[in-house]
């Protein structure tokens, strides 16, 4: 019985490596902005409930309603960066994965939006987005910081 207990407790006595200082200071920026935006992002589904306009905007797509096809993809965006954020910020294990996944999209979405959202509004211009500078570099460092966040546990 006392073997058990100590073979459950020797978990706690080991010196923790924080995984979250892997991350770069602009990473653990962002990370609190998303999360907030996040947060955001469900409350203007409540919002739009007692006022008639709410201003979604993300990634060069825009809306007036929380409640069109337009204002519920910025929400579901917003939501899922918020939960990236949150995942990289509390350390979850797949939390590189779902970053990474998170840049990818992003960078699809602003290229969809540069690209082809132009020409199906039929205003013909095309406007170049500054999110792909972050979400590059932001992918490039999840990738370069993949394999010590998954292999912490074992040290």
């Amino acid at each position: 019985m006392e073997q058990e207990l100590e073979n459950q407790f020797e978990e706690f006595e080991k010196p923790s490596i924080i995984r979250r200082k892997l991350l770069p200071w602009w990473i653990k920026t962002f990370c609190w902005i998303f999360m907030l935006l996040g947060i955001c992002a469900a409350g203007s589904l409540i919002g739009n409930l007692f006022t008639p306009n709410i201003d979604l905007s993300l990634y060069g797509f825009t809306s007036n309603s929380a409640y069109t096809g337009t204002g519920l993809f910025i929400i579901a965006i917003a939501a899922f960066k918020g939960f990236a954020a949150y995942s990289l910020w509390f350390e979850k294990p797949n939390a590189i994965l779902i970053g990474k996944i998170d840049a990818v999209c992003g960078v699809v979405i602003c290229i969809a939006s540069m690209f082809i959202l132009p020409f199906t509004t039929r205003d013909g211009h095309i406007q170049i987005r500054l999110e792909i500078l972050l979400l590059i570099p932001y992918y490039i460092k999840l990738n370069k910081i993949e394999y010590e966040w998954d292999n912490l546990e074992t040290l």
